[in-house]
């Protein structure tokens, strides 16, 4: 989406926000699915690369992370600013919504 549709729909910068989010969510996921499939397998050689891929998944989920605190993003050790993004991005979320509705 481009910069003038952003703004026309009220979203300014936040595609780039909801992106890291969504990827944020995904590296999360990635190291819990992994660190089951560890405790499940019974292999050296696969237990060796799910280690890996466990590191390697904890790298990403950290450097997102460090992204997203440093965009002002993602609060993670202060609640009530953390609330206040995620109130921001959802205010946002139903103005889209709103607007969306009356321009059909």
């Amino acid at each position: 989406m481009n910069g003038m549709v952003q703004d026309m729909v009220g979203m300014g910068s936040m595609t780039d926000q909801v992106i890291a989010t969504d990827f944020l969510i995904a590296a999360k996921t990635g190291v819990k699915n992994i660190a089951l499939a560890l405790t499940e397998t019974s292999t050296p050689e696969v237990r060796d690369t799910l280690k890996q891929y466990l590191m390697d998944a904890v790298d990403t989920h950290e450097q997102i992370s460090k992204y997203m605190v440093n965009k002002g993003y993602y609060h993670p050790n202060n609640l009530s600013e953390q609330l206040n993004v995620d109130l921001k991005a959802a205010q946002t979320a139903l103005n889209l919504n709103q607007s969306q509705n009356t321009s059909s």
